[in-house]
């Protein structure tokens, strides 16, 4: 049980890199080429498409998981989580965005420490709501839950073939 939560942390952990990631492009694509800062139209944009980007989210993990009426409160009680870190992920990061060409070295390492502790606190909300989820789930589904988990970990970030005695190049050698 304790490698299932760990693995379903590991997996929530890179489901909030990819929640945030909009919100990193976003605050990259904050000015235009020529400085000039955004409109609160391109602003709004840029929201919806974050929220439709977490809702399309939820629906596949939804589909997924294959979850019942029964466990719709778990669900939603994680889905909400979800929603609730994106959108203050998204507005932590416009916050800072906003801030950072005024930022001296001291404060810019602040307010990444900020950042790093929000991901923190977040992704201790989405575990807690998570293990509520995975409580109720049936043996079938904690498979599909724990398999896709497993997939979409090594999916995103594939470790590297390990090698004995691996040249620089890739190449393997012998030992001498």
């Amino acid at each position: 049980m304790k490698n299932a939560i760990r693995i379903i942390t590991a997996h929530a952990v890179l489901m909030l890199t990819f929640i945030t990631a909009p919100a990193l492009a976003q605050t990259t694509a904050a000015s235009s080429p020529g400085g000039a800062p955004s409109t609160a139209s391109d602003k709004a944009s840029r929201t919806k498409k974050h929220a439709d980007f977490v809702e399309k989210r939820i629906e596949q993990l939804h589909t997924q998981m294959k979850i019942t009426e029964q466990q719709s409160p778990q669900w939603d009680a994680f889905a909400q989580v979800m929603r609730d870190n994106a959108q203050k992920t998204a507005q932590t990061f416009q916050d800072r965005a906003q801030k950072l060409p005024s930022l001296n070295a001291d404060d810019s390492m602040k307010s990444y420490a900020a950042l790093a502790q929000l991901h923190a606190d977040n992704m201790e909300k989405l575990a807690a709501a998570f293990s509520s989820l995975y409580g109720v789930l049936s043996d079938e589904q904690k498979k599909v839950a724990d398999s896709l988990f497993r997939h979409e970990q090594g999916k995103r970030h594939p470790l590297p073939p390990k090698h004995k005695h691996a040249a620089p190049d890739g190449a393997a050698t012998s030992p001498g």
